[in-house]
């Protein structure tokens, strides 16, 4: 009786391993629905036919995404906002149309356009992603740049910055002694600006005022590099 038992047990196991190989099998030859190709149709829908369908979208030529980015109201609105923070340093005589400018974390560009618009040519923007042509890649904290080769560099965004000490650093390091570094932050004063312009451990205070920037309540540093000959 024992042994008719497990005779009918080693039919079972080898009926249950010879089904599941089958099934396995079958999954695997058989192409899964999602991947089979639409039918044609001749509807103008943009969602993708299918979990394989990766063309459903459409990539517009970098030169007309920049062209529909830059016409519209809000990148103007940015850009003319800029314009009137560096008209104001050139006013003062601390920026020239000479001068080489260094935009840190610049985001889609705006400050390099402005500059541009107000007459600096020589603008290099730098930001973790590129958004060519304004902005090349480079990460702030380890700029691929010789020392002291720009007269200003420029950001509004310290803030957000992962190693602040390290991106100061990387801009006094590469501007020139004497040169300037521009720093725009939220409304701030007391303890607060002191502990940003101490950051700056090469460079003295020309002044720091509260400005409305792009409708925002805003502090603008002005720094000047001192560095010290070895």
């Amino acid at each position: 009786m024992e042994k008719h038992i497990e005779s009918l047990l080693k039919r079972i196991s080898w009926g249950s391993i010879t089904i599941a190989t089958l099934t396995l099998l079958s999954m695997i030859i058989q192409t899964p629905e999602t991947c089979i190709p639409a039918t044609p149709s001749t509807s103008m829908t943009k969602f993708p036919r299918s979990s394989c369908d990766s063309n459903h979208r459409q990539h517009l030529p970098i030169d007309k995404k920049n062209r529909r980015l830059w016409s519209s109201k809000t990148w103007n609105q940015q850009v003319q906002s800029y314009m009137q923070l560096f008209e104001e340093l050139q006013n003062r005589g601390l920026l020239a149309n000479h001068s080489k400018v260094l935009c840190v974390s610049a985001g889609a560009g705006h400050e390099v356009m402005a500059l541009n618009k107000i007459g600096v040519a020589d603008v290099t923007g730098v930001e973790v992603i590129d958004s060519l042509p304004l902005v090349s890649r480079a990460d702030p904290h380890n700029l691929p740049f010789f020392d002291g080769v720009f007269d200003v560099a420029f950001t509004a965004h310290l803030a957000e910055a992962l190693f602040p000490l390290r991106f100061v650093e990387e801009m006094e390091r590469t501007v020139r002694n004497g040169g300037l570094c521009v720093v725009i932050v939220e409304r701030c004063g007391g303890e607060e600006l002191d502990q940003i312009v101490g950051m700056f451990r090469k460079s003295r205070l020309v002044n720091a005022v509260n400005i409305t920037f792009n409708g925002a309540q805003m502090t603008r540093i002005l720094m000047k590099t001192n560095k010290v000959s070895a």
